[in-house]
């Protein structure tokens, strides 16, 4: 089954929520970049709730990025998803591994260490909008749920999740996001808390052959849920050689000399899927103007 996203509303519209099975995008990284099973879960995480804020936007060419700087042996994360479900990223050190933590399961958290999440809107304004705030656990969901609180002021219940099988490949991810809405009642606050205390956790959910709308039932199933809309999601790249080409051509000119100099080809590779660019003397050259 290919990856989608479900979005749903609650309690008569007063809670807003998502839900992702992401396994197939989170694997696609994985064979990218080649990833430690730490750093497999630590990116499947970020592109998992990703995925699911890019289609919290309204426009067509709406762009989100988020990108966490931490002082952990991970060095940072980057991710970007627009709002049609399309997401890419990847870890400034694929290859991090931890023993387990504390709990017995991969140490995230120990790989980013302190840190901070910066969420970034392109929505075709002059200025994008850029939202912070300090990483709390390093665990993905938390910060991200501590970040819509105090950046957005939307209080907020994240669960993501992915699990590795025993040869390192993705065996389950996806992942819920759910909100309430300024005016959400008292009583139906206390009744989402106490359930969300209650559930089992995203992959057991997952392993378990619930699909996002039965993650949501399981969640919201007493309140009224409305699924309202299903999109497919991936792990989609947008590169190309042309673009790859300006870049080079933002280099300067004394850079591409050295390295027309050389007179060797040279290799270009896409930070967000590693797909490699070849580049020959004379398109150097070309470049160079």
């Amino acid at each position: 089954m290919s990856d989608y996203i479900v979005r749903a509303t609650a309690a008569d519209s007063s809670i807003r929520a998502f839900a992702i099975t992401s396994r197939e995008m989170v694997e696609t990284a994985r064979i990218d970049h080649n990833t430690s099973p730490t750093m497999t879960a630590a990116l499947g995480r970020l592109l998992t709730g990703g995925a699911m804020m890019g289609s919290m936007m309204k426009g067509e060419k709406d762009l989100l990025t988020l990108q966490i700087q931490c002082s952990g042996p991970a060095q940072g994360l980057t991710v970007t998803a627009d709002s049609k479900g399309n997401v890419k990223g990847f870890a400034v050190n694929p290859n991090v591994d931890l023993p387990p933590n504390k709990i017995g399961k991969l140490d995230v958290g120990g790989a980013l260490d302190l840190g901070v999440l910066s969420v970034i809107k392109d929505l075709g304004m002059k200025e994008p909008y850029v939202g912070q705030c300090q990483l709390q656990t390093g665990e993905i969901a938390e910060d991200l749920t501590y970040y819509f609180a105090t950046s957005e002021q939307i209080p907020s219940a994240v669960g993501l999740g992915v699990l590795i099988d025993t040869d390192g490949s993705v065996k389950q991810a996806g992942g819920f996001i759910i909100q309430l809405m300024p005016f959400t009642p008292d009583d139906v606050i206390e009744k989402l808390e106490k359930r969300i205390g209650e559930i089992s956790s995203v992959t057991e959910m997952l392993e378990k052959g619930l699909t996002p709308e039965e993650i949501l039932e399981e969640i919201l199933g007493e309140m009224n849920l409305v699924v309202t809309d299903t999109i497919p999601a991936a792990f989609s790249c947008d590169c190309s050689k042309e673009k790859v080409s300006r870049a080079l051509a933002t280099i300067s000119k004394k850079d591409l000399e050295d390295i027309i100099n050389d007179g060797e080809s040279i290799e270009v590779k896409c930070q967000f899927c590693n797909k490699a660019y070849q580049f020959g003397i004379d398109e150097l050259k070309e470049i160079r103007g």
